[in-house]
């Protein structure tokens, strides 16, 4: 019934490549996420040079002004020698106009505002990096849920057989007992070892639901999806060799992504410090403004050309002295500078240990698939031997048995350090940065 189940759910299952799912890891939610951080960091960008472009101003509008009553003293000359002096009240009054204005400013000089563009362009470039290595980490995690689904699809096959092997034993001790060969216990002991069986592919199959759900989220696709990991070959042929460890680090140093973000985050740094330097050096710009003013509403369209003022000019900015505040800011940035400089150090010695570790632990899985295939090759010569002396009646089932789990184990390891040795091997491109050789460029 359990294997009517997974033929059903294979018959309905979604197949996938391995690089169908390479392609969907680095388009998953964390990739995307640092996608928008490049388009964020384009806008600022955009934002920084807006500063240097031409700024122009446009308003219009009317105004009403109050002028509430006050009593002021009023002097009245009535003869060349005498004047009459008198307090006057005067009653409140309003008063509008209407007002257009056109202003334009430009820079023509501010080194901060330069480094600001040139600082925002390495940020965009670091940002692009950040997301490779976003990228390259979200398909290497898509490569293992891919292998881990593939795995269980590959366990249930090998735990299938092994239920299979049990029946032909049942079916074996049952015809022995009733030749009155072997004693009844033989027969009970091989119903039981199937039963156990039995349990285990149960339990697998679970493992696979969980497995199939892991991938299923992590490529963006809805989680009750039913995906089938198709075979990626790695049983048609021998395993290559790993690289030299040199060649790795090498390649590395010139690939890895991460390394060029940091690299590039020094520079920002850098950039920083000559941002806030640009205080000390005066900046020029340039301004005009069109003003045009009337008391009334029609003169302020009919009689364009009154009340028209224009002014302009070029003016110096020089900050001779601000309390400190650029010396204590350029001290701040160098800081910054160095802050940046120690995590490009320490993360290229990280990565060179990253590296190392790859490579040493695809090298041990190499070694330990070729021990595998030896093992599970002694492991099938081993149940052959004790099948045949079970029907000479020189053996047990117990024998049989100890025969089919070793056979069982030996091909559940070897498909094991197969599939090791593929992940290990992505990860050794993935710390050398050449998991996707066409970004790494």
């Amino acid at each position: 019934m359990n294997a009517l189940l997974v033929v059903t759910a294979l018959l309905t299952a979604t197949p996938i490549t391995l690089e169908e799912t390479r392609t969907l890891g680095r388009k998953n939610t964390q990739a995307l996420q640092a996608v928008l951080d490049v388009t964020v960091a384009q806008e600022d960008q955009r934002a920084a040079r807006s500063s240097l472009l031409p700024q122009v101003q446009f308003g219009i509008g009317p105004s009403l002004n109050y002028l509430g009553r006050r009593r002021q003293v009023v002097t009245i000359p009535i003869s060349e020698t005498e004047v009459l002096t008198r307090e006057v009240e005067s009653s409140s009054n309003t008063a509008d106009s209407y007002n257009a204005n056109l202003g334009l400013s430009q820079v023509i000089y501010n080194r901060g505002l330069w480094k600001q563009l040139e600082q925002a362009g390495v940020n965009v470039d670091a940002t692009k990096n950040l997301a490779l290595e976003e990228a390259d980490t979200s398909e290497l995690e898509a490569i293992r849920r891919f292998f881990a689904l593939f795995l269980s699809q590959a366990t249930l096959d090998v735990l299938n057989a092994t239920v299979t092997r049990s029946e032909e034993q049942v079916e074996r001790s049952r015809a022995l007992f009733l030749a009155g060969r072997v004693g009844k216990t033989e027969e009970i002991s091989a119903e039981v070892n199937l039963g156990n069986d039995r349990i285990n592919v149960v339990q697998r199959q679970m493992q696979l639901v969980a497995d199939q759900a892991q991938l299923a989220v992590w490529l963006a696709r809805p989680g009750t999806e039913i995906l089938q990991a198709v075979d990626p070959g790695v049983f048609q042929q021998e395993p290559a060799p790993a690289p030299a460890l040199d060649d790795a680090l090498k390649q590395a140093r010139q690939h890895r992504a991460l390394l060029r973000a940091l690299v590039q985050r020094v520079r920002v740094a850098e950039l920083q410090r000559a941002i806030v330097q640009g205080d000390y050096i005066p900046r020029v710009g340039l301004g005009a403004r069109y003003d045009h003013t009337s008391q009334d509403l029609g003169p302020f369209f009919s009689e364009a050309r009154l009340g028209n003022t224009f002014n302009g000019g070029i003016t110096l900015t020089w900050d001779l002295f601000n309390g400190f505040l650029t010396d204590a800011q350029s001290a701040r940035a160098q800081a910054n500078i160095r802050k940046a400089e120690l995590t490009l150090a320490q993360t290229g010695r990280e990565l060179e240990a990253e590296v190392r570790r790859a490579h040493q632990a695809l090298e041990g899985q190499l070694a330990s698939s070729k021990l595998a295939t030896t093992n599970r090759v002694a492991a099938a010569q081993g149940l052959e031997l004790a099948e045949e002396r079970f029907k000479a009646g020189a053996g047990s089932t117990l024998d049989v048995r100890d025969a089919q789990l070793k056979l069982t184990q030996a091909e559940l390891v070897l498909l094991q350090s197969r599939i090791d040795v593929e992940i290990a091997r992505y990860a050794l491109f993935r710390a050398t940065g050449t998991l996707n050789p066409g970004d790494s460029q």
